[in-house]
Formats: structure tokens, sequence, C-alpha cells
């Protein structure tokens, strides 16, 4: 079986007074929200470097640049479709995803089984296949001071 493992990792600065979005999924009542060039969700944005990775396609910025305004507050579900479709095309699947979030707040543990809902069919896989968990940094460094959050993914893919 020919089989790749990707790695993606992404960073976006909290602000007041914007939505935050994770995992495709808006948070409701979050205190703040990622800031970006798109919807700023950075698990998404994290799986998508991961995918890209490991069926060797450069990554996000390559795709979807950050100076392009096509791409101006774009709901990040579009590209994971749009990666997803690119591996399809070059005859590689996703076998499964396993992610980690870091933040101080909100608290992710109730919305996992939304996002790994929201995230699974954009994959084509099924939702058992979608691993998400979450961590804080004990109020150290810039997560801690709730100044931003980062997600790290990694993925297995195979040829069909």
């Amino acid at each position: 079986m020919n089989i790749r493992v990707g790695m993606g990792y992404d960073v976006h600065q909290l602000e007041t007074g914007r939505p935050f979005f994770l995992g495709g999924v808006e948070l409701p009542g979050a205190p703040k929200g990622a800031v970006g060039h798109s919807d700023a969700d950075v698990l998404i944005h994290a799986i998508c470097d991961a995918l890209l990775g490991a069926a060797n396609l450069r990554d996000i910025g390559f795709h979807f640049a950050n100076t392009d305004n096509r791409w101006k507050g774009m709901d990040s579900k579009f590209f994971l479709r749009e990666v997803t479709r690119m591996i399809h095309e070059r005859g590689w699947k996703v076998v499964n995803v396993d992610c980690t979030l870091c933040l101080e707040k909100p608290k992710v543990n109730p919305h996992i089984p939304a996002m790994k809902k929201s995230l699974a069919p954009l994959m084509d896989i099924t939702e058992e296949e979608v691993s998400i968990k979450a961590t804080t940094t004990e109020t150290l460094g810039y997560v801690g001071r709730e100044e931003g959050v980062n997600a790290m993914a990694v993925v297995l893919i195979a040829k069909t």
C-alpha cells in the first residue's frame, strides 16, 4: 500500500469582537476571534497544510494566498474541500486526521462533535476518522495571554 503522512501547523492572532471559527464551526459567545484574510479557521488551515504536504503540493498559502482578494473573508471549509479535490485528482484519499488545538479560552471540548461533523464530509471520511484534541499552555506565552491560537494536524493519505 502506498501511504504518506503530512503535518500541518497554523497560528492566528486573537482579537475582541470578532467571530471565532474552529473546525468549520462558529463558537458562540467566544470573547475573541481569530484574525486573518479568510475566516481565520486555524484548525482547517493546519489540516489543509497537512494534506497538501502529504501529497507534496506545497502549502495553503501557495494555493490560496492571503494577498488574493478572492479569498478575503472566505469560509475555510471551501479551502478544505478544494484541497481534498486536489489530492483526489492525484489518486490519493484521506485515511485519517489527528489534530490538536492550543488555546486558553473558550473551552473547545463541547464543540468537538460539531467540528468532526463539519470536517469529515469535506474530506470524504467518517467522523470516526477525525480526531480533535484541545490543550492550553497553562497561561504561558501568546496562547496563555489569550493573544493567539494555534493548531497542529497530522494526516495519513493512501493511493486509491
